[in-house]
Order: structure tokens, then C-alpha cells, then sequence
């Protein structure tokens, strides 16, 4: 018995070394003390220290000279695609509505199909093209105030809000613009109390998007 534990003994020793496994063993008691806060824990067998696997914060590889967060031109094309397809399925939502609401006189038969069919497609481009001119001009003015200012903030997100909103409904007159004003400021100051709600309550600040 012991000279099989002892070849098992070598025969574990010479693996380890072939395999470069040489370190040193932990028992039970110390690895009962170790903390392993936001991860699975480990095996009391494997050969590795667990202190050297817990990470407390985020770890990328980034190429040398950039940002850990996306800037406001990456971040654009998101921004106005996704603005576009969220409006298109909101319009065709109250397109169906409205189609309904009109036709609810006639019976289900192939002119109400097409009516309602209309009203989607109507709705559904309508506000599809509104909802990108809004972040297509709020993405271009971030963009310009962060080129013009040289820094990133909350101070071009509101701008940008203003500014938007005053320009998309200047059509409307000055009465016009300054209620899309004052409403652009009012949706950019809550989006960046949003951002940075966790940074007020003292909690770890989460990714922005701007």
C-alpha cells in the first residue's frame, strides 16, 4: 500500500513537472478564506491560487488611444437606425388603430383590408420619418458641439437636446420652436440624470450612451 501511495505520489509529482503543475497545494482551511465575490467557487483540488482569478472591475484590451466608451459618431448610426425602425413599428401600431377606428362601419371584406393596410403603411412611414429627422439632427449637433468644444459630457447631450428641438420645430413659428425647445431640454436632462443617477446615489457609474 505504501509503495503504491508513494509511486502514485511520484507518478503525480512527474506530470506536474512535466507539465509545468510544480506550484504549491492549498489546503481546505485556506482556501476557505478566500473571497470569491462575484464568481462560481472553485475546486479545492485545483492547483491554482483563487486570488489571482477574482476581478473586481471590467477588463478590455483596447487599441492604444482609445476610448473605453463609444463616441457620439459611432454611436450615431445606432442612434438614427434604430430610431427609424422603432418608429416605422410605433406608426404601423397606430396606423392599425386608426384603420380600425375608421372602417369599424364596414364589414371584414377586402376594401376595409386595403384601407387599413393603407393607414399602416401611412403611419408607419410617417412617423418612421420623423423619428429619424429627430436623431439624425440631434446626432449631428452632439457631433459638431463635441468637435467645437473638444469634450465629452452631459453639457453636449443637453445642448444637443435643445438645439434639436427648437430647429425640428421651427416651422411652427417661434411659439413653436421654443415649446420643442423646452421639451428637448427637458428630455435630455432627464436622459442625463439617468446617466448619471448611480454617480449621484454613490453607486459605480454604468456605461453611457450618449
Amino acid at each position: 500500500m505504501d509503495n503504491n501511495s508513494a509511486g502514485s505520489g511520484g507518478f503525480k509529482g512527474g506530470l506536474g513537472g512535466l507539465f509545468g503543475g510544480g506550484g504549491p497545494e492549498y489546503s481546505n482551511t485556506e482556501l476557505s478564506g478566500v473571497p470569491l465575490t462575484g464568481m462560481s467557487p472553485l475546486s479545492p483540488y485545483l492547483n491554482v491560487d483563487p486570488r489571482y482569478l477574482v476581478q473586481d472591475t471590467d477588463e478590455f484590451i483596447l487599441p492604444t488611444g482609445a476610448n473605453k466608451t463609444r463616441g457620439r459618431f459611432e454611436l450615431a448610426f445606432f442612434t438614427i437606425g434604430g430610431s427609424c425602425m422603432s418608429g416605422a413599428a410605433l406608426g404601423a401600431l397606430n396606423g392599425f388603430r386608426l384603420g380600425l377606428k375608421e372602417t369599424r362601419d364596414l364589414s371584414w371584406s377586402k376594401p376595409r383590408n386595403v384601407q387599413i393596410l393603407n393607414m399602416v403603411t401611412r403611419q408607419g412611414a410617417t412617423w418612421a420619418n420623423s423619428l429619424g429627422s429627430v436623431a439624425l439632427l440631434y446626432s449631428a449637433f452632439g457631433v459638431a458641439i463635441e468637435k467645437a468644444r473638444g469634450a465629452e459630457d452631459d453639457v453636449n447631450t443637453i445642448a444637443a437636446g435643445t438645439m434639436t428641438g427648437v430647429l425640428f420645430k421651427s416651422a411652427s413659428g417661434l411659439k413653436g420652436a421654443a415649446r420643442g425647445g423646452l421639451l428637448g431640454l427637458a428630455l435630455s436632462g432627464a436622459y442625463a440624470l439617468y446617466n448619471n443617477w448611480d454617480h449621484l446615489t454613490g453607486s459605480s457609474s454604468p456605461s453611457r450612451l450618449y
